[in-house]
């Protein structure tokens, strides 16, 4: 095994984890922006609720931000909900199954389906 081998490898695992990190942002932003609406809340009103500015909360709700767990936990906080988070297998296609559906926002873990 050579260096370079293993470099070629985590290069790739790195560069999934990027795309993996940035389609759970999307689905956990989703959620929040989803949540906030049902409320009738806007982000000016999270800002407040929790403390911070709204642009704080515009880095959040872009996406951009790493989203940390603690981050996480601070806007559900604020607005009085849970945060579920669910780590379950990949399906085999890249399409899911008609009528296929989850009730968590974050529903894949980035890491590669056992096999």
């Amino acid at each position: 095994m050579s260096g370079g081998w293993i470099m070629g490898i985590f290069a790739r695992d790195e560069s999934r984890t990027t795309l993996a990190a940035s389609r759970i942002a999307r689905q956990a932003t989703a959620s929040l922006a989803g949540l906030l609406a049902g409320k009738g809340k806007t982000r000016s009103d999270l800002a407040a609720a929790m403390g911070v500015s709204p642009g704080r909360v515009s880095q959040i709700m872009s996406g951009d931000a790493n989203l940390t767990v603690r981050t996480l936990a601070a806007v559900a906080e604020a607005l009085d909900a849970d945060v579920k988070i669910t780590f379950c297998p990949r399906s085999q296609s890249t399409d899911a199954p008609s009528g296929s559906t989850s009730s968590s926002p974050v529903s894949r873990s980035g890491l590669p389906a056992p096999h």
